[in-house]
Protein backbone atom coordinates (compact mmCIF):
# COMPACT_ATOMS: atom_id res chain seq x y z
CA UNK A 1 0.00 0.00 0.00
CA UNK A 2 1.04 3.62 -0.43
CA UNK A 3 0.00 5.90 2.39
CA UNK A 4 -0.34 9.53 1.41
CA UNK A 5 2.46 11.83 2.43
CA UNK A 6 1.72 14.26 5.24
CA UNK A 7 -0.22 17.33 4.22
CA UNK A 8 1.96 20.15 2.85
CA UNK A 9 0.76 22.56 5.54
CA UNK A 10 2.03 20.19 8.23
CA UNK A 11 5.41 19.26 6.78
CA UNK A 12 6.28 21.90 4.19
CA UNK A 13 9.22 23.19 6.25
CA UNK A 14 10.65 19.66 6.44
CA UNK A 15 10.19 19.22 2.70
CA UNK A 16 12.07 22.42 1.92
CA UNK A 17 15.06 21.07 3.86
CA UNK A 18 14.95 17.74 2.04
CA UNK A 19 14.48 19.43 -1.35
CA UNK A 20 17.90 21.05 -0.90
CA UNK A 21 19.44 17.56 -1.14
CA UNK A 22 18.11 17.16 -4.69
CA UNK A 23 20.57 18.54 -7.28
CA UNK A 24 19.07 21.20 -9.53
CA UNK A 25 17.85 19.85 -12.86
CA UNK A 26 17.57 16.27 -11.59
CA UNK A 27 15.25 13.66 -13.02
CA UNK A 28 13.27 12.57 -9.94
CA UNK A 29 11.04 9.64 -9.02
CA UNK A 30 8.93 10.27 -5.89
CA UNK A 31 7.60 7.06 -4.34
CA UNK A 32 4.31 7.65 -2.54
CA UNK A 33 4.17 11.20 -3.87
CA UNK A 34 0.86 12.14 -2.22
CA UNK A 35 -0.79 15.11 -3.92
CA UNK A 36 2.37 16.00 -5.86
CA UNK A 37 3.19 19.13 -3.84
CA UNK A 38 6.86 18.23 -3.41
CA UNK A 39 7.37 17.38 -7.08
CA UNK A 40 5.69 20.65 -8.01
CA UNK A 41 8.08 22.47 -5.67
CA UNK A 42 11.11 20.69 -7.16
CA UNK A 43 9.98 21.52 -10.68
CA UNK A 44 9.36 25.17 -9.85
CA UNK A 45 12.29 25.90 -7.53
CA UNK A 46 15.00 23.49 -8.72
CA UNK A 47 14.16 22.84 -12.36
CA UNK A 48 13.60 19.12 -11.81
CA UNK A 49 11.57 16.73 -13.96
CA UNK A 50 10.23 13.25 -13.34
CA UNK A 51 7.33 11.23 -12.03
CA UNK A 52 5.44 10.43 -8.89
CA UNK A 53 4.17 7.00 -7.88
CA UNK A 54 0.86 6.99 -6.01
CA UNK A 55 -2.02 4.57 -5.48
CA UNK A 56 -4.70 6.77 -3.92
CA UNK A 57 -7.25 7.96 -6.51
CA UNK A 58 -7.74 11.39 -4.93
CA UNK A 59 -3.98 12.01 -4.80
CA UNK A 60 -3.52 10.89 -8.40
CA UNK A 61 -6.17 13.40 -9.42
CA UNK A 62 -4.51 16.12 -7.32
CA UNK A 63 -1.17 15.41 -9.04
CA UNK A 64 -2.79 15.70 -12.45
CA UNK A 65 -4.32 19.04 -11.50
CA UNK A 66 -0.89 20.31 -10.46
CA UNK A 67 0.54 19.20 -13.80
CA UNK A 68 2.68 16.56 -12.06
CA UNK A 69 3.40 13.37 -13.99
CA UNK A 70 2.03 10.49 -11.92
CA UNK A 71 1.84 6.72 -12.31
CA UNK A 72 -0.82 4.88 -10.31
CA UNK A 73 0.98 1.89 -8.83
CA UNK A 74 1.07 -0.13 -5.62
CA UNK A 75 4.62 0.08 -4.31
CA UNK A 76 4.30 -3.36 -2.74
CA UNK A 77 4.56 -4.67 -6.32
CA UNK A 78 8.06 -3.20 -6.70
CA UNK A 79 9.68 -1.07 -9.41
CA UNK A 80 10.35 -3.66 -12.10
CA UNK A 81 9.07 -1.34 -14.85
CA UNK A 82 12.04 1.00 -14.32
CA UNK A 83 15.56 0.32 -15.61
CA UNK A 84 18.70 0.60 -13.49
CA UNK A 85 19.65 4.22 -12.68
CA UNK A 86 16.89 5.61 -14.86
CA UNK A 87 16.50 8.54 -12.43
CA UNK A 88 19.03 10.84 -10.82
CA UNK A 89 17.17 10.79 -7.50
CA UNK A 90 14.53 8.50 -6.01
CA UNK A 91 12.61 9.87 -3.04
CA UNK A 92 10.84 7.94 -0.31
CA UNK A 93 9.49 10.52 2.09
CA UNK A 94 7.13 9.29 4.80
CA UNK A 95 6.66 6.10 2.81
CA UNK A 96 9.09 3.44 4.02
CA UNK A 97 7.26 2.87 7.32
CA UNK A 98 4.03 2.03 5.50
CA UNK A 99 5.49 -0.81 3.39
CA UNK A 100 5.66 -4.52 4.07
CA UNK A 101 8.52 -5.03 1.59
CA UNK A 102 10.76 -2.46 3.27
CA UNK A 103 14.16 -3.93 2.42
CA UNK A 104 13.26 -4.80 -1.15
CA UNK A 105 11.96 -1.29 -1.79
CA UNK A 106 15.09 0.22 -0.27
CA UNK A 107 17.28 -1.82 -2.62
CA UNK A 108 15.02 -0.96 -5.53
CA UNK A 109 15.36 2.73 -4.67
CA UNK A 110 19.15 2.41 -4.89
CA UNK A 111 18.88 0.45 -8.14
CA UNK A 112 16.52 2.78 -9.99
CA UNK A 113 18.15 6.01 -8.79
CA UNK A 114 21.74 7.14 -8.78
CA UNK A 115 20.88 8.66 -5.41
CA UNK A 116 18.20 7.68 -2.92
CA UNK A 117 16.71 9.94 -0.26
CA UNK A 118 14.46 8.62 2.49
CA UNK A 119 12.79 10.26 5.45
CA UNK A 120 10.66 8.71 8.17
CA UNK A 121 9.49 9.39 11.74
CA UNK A 122 12.30 8.80 14.23
CA UNK A 123 10.77 6.69 16.97
CA UNK A 124 13.79 7.33 19.23
CA UNK A 125 13.06 11.08 19.50
CA UNK A 126 13.13 11.92 23.20
CA UNK A 127 9.38 12.75 23.60
CA UNK A 128 8.56 9.35 22.09
CA UNK A 129 10.85 7.69 24.62
CA UNK A 130 9.03 9.48 27.44
CA UNK A 131 5.65 8.32 26.12
CA UNK A 132 6.81 4.71 25.99
CA UNK A 133 8.48 4.97 29.41
CA UNK A 134 5.09 6.10 30.71
CA UNK A 135 3.45 3.04 29.23
CA UNK A 136 1.77 4.70 26.23
CA UNK A 137 2.48 4.81 22.51
CA UNK A 138 3.53 8.31 21.36
CA UNK A 139 1.13 10.68 19.60
CA UNK A 140 3.00 13.66 18.15
CA UNK A 141 3.08 16.04 15.18
CA UNK A 142 5.05 13.47 13.17
CA UNK A 143 3.28 10.43 14.66
CA UNK A 144 -0.26 11.85 14.90
CA UNK A 145 -2.19 8.59 15.08
CA UNK A 146 -3.38 6.42 17.92
CA UNK A 147 -1.88 2.95 18.06
CA UNK A 148 -5.11 1.38 16.82
CA UNK A 149 -5.61 3.53 13.70
CA UNK A 150 -2.07 4.27 12.53
CA UNK A 151 -1.17 3.57 8.87
CA UNK A 152 2.42 2.93 10.00
CA UNK A 153 3.19 -0.78 10.03
CA UNK A 154 6.86 -0.23 10.96
CA UNK A 155 8.53 1.82 13.63
CA UNK A 156 12.21 2.63 13.30
CA UNK A 157 14.88 4.99 14.49
CA UNK A 158 17.68 7.05 13.00
CA UNK A 159 20.19 4.54 14.40
CA UNK A 160 18.21 1.57 13.06
CA UNK A 161 18.33 2.85 9.49
CA UNK A 162 22.10 3.21 9.53
CA UNK A 163 22.34 -0.49 10.36
CA UNK A 164 19.76 -1.43 7.70
CA UNK A 165 21.63 0.57 5.05
CA UNK A 166 24.88 -1.27 5.71
CA UNK A 167 23.08 -4.62 5.63
CA UNK A 168 21.66 -3.83 2.19
CA UNK A 169 24.90 -2.65 0.59
CA UNK A 170 24.15 1.08 0.70
CA UNK A 171 26.66 3.86 1.22
CA UNK A 172 25.26 6.75 3.25
CA UNK A 173 26.37 10.05 1.70
CA UNK A 174 24.61 12.35 4.16
CA UNK A 175 22.31 11.96 7.13
CA UNK A 176 20.68 14.22 9.67
CA UNK A 177 17.52 14.76 11.64
CA UNK A 178 14.85 17.40 11.22
CA UNK A 179 12.98 19.03 14.07
CA UNK A 180 10.26 21.51 13.11
CA UNK A 181 11.92 22.36 9.82
CA UNK A 182 15.43 22.72 11.24
CA UNK A 183 18.37 20.44 10.51
CA UNK A 184 19.67 18.49 13.52
CA UNK A 185 23.17 17.03 13.19
CA UNK A 186 24.07 16.75 16.88
CA UNK A 187 22.52 13.65 18.47
CA UNK A 188 19.75 13.34 15.84
CA UNK A 189 18.61 9.97 17.18
CA UNK A 190 17.62 11.74 20.40
CA UNK A 191 16.81 15.29 19.32
CA UNK A 192 15.03 14.97 15.95
CA UNK A 193 11.51 13.81 15.14
CA UNK A 194 12.35 13.00 11.50
CA UNK A 195 15.32 11.01 10.17
CA UNK A 196 16.75 11.79 6.71
CA UNK A 197 19.30 9.75 4.75
CA UNK A 198 20.89 10.30 1.34
CA UNK A 199 22.57 7.20 -0.06
CA UNK A 200 23.76 5.29 -3.09
CA UNK A 201 24.30 1.64 -3.89
CA UNK A 202 27.77 0.47 -2.94
CA UNK A 203 29.81 -0.35 -6.04
CA UNK A 204 29.71 -4.03 -6.91
CA UNK A 205 26.70 -4.86 -4.73
CA UNK A 206 23.30 -6.03 -5.77
CA UNK A 207 21.64 -6.24 -9.14
CA UNK A 208 18.27 -5.55 -10.70
CA UNK A 209 15.34 -6.86 -8.69
CA UNK A 210 12.62 -8.10 -10.97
Amino acid sequence: MDAPQAAPADRSADWRVIAELVPAGSRVLDLGCGDGALLEHLRRERGCTGYGIEIDDANVLACSRRGVNVIQLNLEEGLALFEDQSFDVVLQLDTLQHLRNTERMLRETARVGRLGIVSFPNFAHWPNRLHVAGGRMPVTRVLPYQWYDTPNIRVGTYADFAVLARKNGLTILDSFGIQKGRVVRHAPNLLASVAVFKFERRAGTGGPER
